[in-house]
């Protein structure tokens, strides 16, 4: 057997992983529709945490305290700033009675660590039922909070939101970014559809606060500086305590970054935490993402060789279009259809990017959240 038919061997078994990964996992997702679910307005703590935010916290804090909600507080977390992020707080609470601030001074034990500035504003928070996101995000609609409060119910003690990125004209990377986070929330919805929940994102996620105190909060990982969102999913989430939300009212809308620089140096943040999923979950999406490398080079080298292109052709060809359309159904749901033709392109560059974010980290490892 030559080099070049076991490589074609083990590309026709990459095809199918990759085929098996988004007709049984991802596709289920993507055709999904959200279930209609009865307003509650059961009391509600919004808790946004906040490092250096004065003039995000300006902008956002008046579409938070628009929410057509009867019952919630704001609990503004202001982690030990160095800019008017507490002046602006104060500013605020001053005029709202249902702000609270709970300003965090710089602790040498827990210096950096996000984790440590949530846990006293989640101990300052009056009702059971939490609902988080960042200050640099606005809620997509007056209906934010009343759409992810609807999913809690006597079962359901968790709620796994979408965190989308705006979108800015004539940049590549924006796409990138949003691409990657379409990605990242197909698996993470698609997962916890499929009983597998595995992570949320901070940007928009809502649990319960004695969920929080019976699982002793972020003590399990309390030293990883990332890992306040995924981290504490991935530990507390299971098949039947968990829910979705995903319609278009529910969203959250942040402001992606400029760079690659800056956007690389964030999501080695995000990837630094991988390492301490559950096995089963580490052996998924390992098991996808080493597939989508080697879809990638295998099909790269095969085409340079030349080897039986017409059958090459039609393996690729089948699983671009299986994974179109699960992408489009997918983008649809999330409102990031124009990403759906650029496909193919995103997701070379982003495994390229992700192969060396992994290869940064095994060097050395992001110290602070922000």
């Amino acid at each position: 057997m030559t080099p070049l038919l076991v490589l074609f061997y083990a590309f026709i078994a990459v095809v199918g992983i990759q085929i098996i990964y988004y007709l049984s996992f991802l596709f289920a997702f993507g055709v999904k529709r959200a279930a209609s679910k009865s307003k509650k307005h059961i009391p509600i703590s919004l808790i946004i945490c906040a490092k250096n935010e004065a003039e995000n916290l300006k902008k956002n804090i008046p579409l938070f305290l628009e929410q057509a909600y009867s019952n919630f507080e704001i609990v503004l977390v202001n982690d030990s700033s160095f800019d008017a992020t507490l002046e602006v707080m104060e500013t605020f609470a001053a005029k709202n009675e249902n702000i609270k601030i709970v300003d965090v001074k710089e602790s040498e034990a827990f210096w950096g660590n996000k984790k440590y500035a949530l846990t006293l504003g989640i101990k300052a928070s009056k009702h059971n039922f939490l609902v988080f996101t960042d200050a640099d995000c606005v809620p997509n609609s007056n209906q934010w909070l009343a759409k992810m409060s609807s999913y809690f119910s006597n079962e359901k003690s968790i709620v796994l939101g979408y965190g989308a990125y705006s979108k800015k004209r004539f940049s590549f990377l924006n796409k990138l970014i949003r691409f990657e986070t379409v990605m990242t929330a197909l698996q993470y919805f698609s997962y916890a559809n499929m009983g597998l929940p595995y992570m949320g994102v901070g940007r928009n996620m809502a649990y319960r606060k004695d969920l929080f105190f019976n699982n002793r909060g972020f003590n399990n990982h309390m030293s990883i500086k990332s890992g306040d969102d995924d981290l504490f999913i991935n530990e507390v989430a299971n098949s039947s305590n968990t829910a979705l939300s995903f319609t278009t009212d529910s969203f959250t809308i942040s402001e992606p970054k400029t760079s690659l620089k800056a956007w690389m140096l964030q999501k080695r943040r995000h990837i630094s935490t991988a390492s301490l999923y559950k096995w089963k979950h580490k052996l998924l999406l390992g098991l996808f993402y080493s597939s989508q490398l080697l879809f990638w080079i295998l099909g790269i080298l095969l085409f340079v060789f030349s080897f039986n292109w017409q059958l090459l052709s039609a393996l690729i060809g089948l699983r671009f279009v299986i994974q179109w359309l699960c992408l489009a159904f997918t983008a649809k749901k999330l409102n990031e259809t124009d990403l759906i033709i650029l496909a193919p392109i995103l997701e070379l560059f982003l495994i390229t990017t992700q192969l060396s974010i992994f290869i940064a980290n095994l060097i050395s490892k992001p110290k602070h959240w922000k």
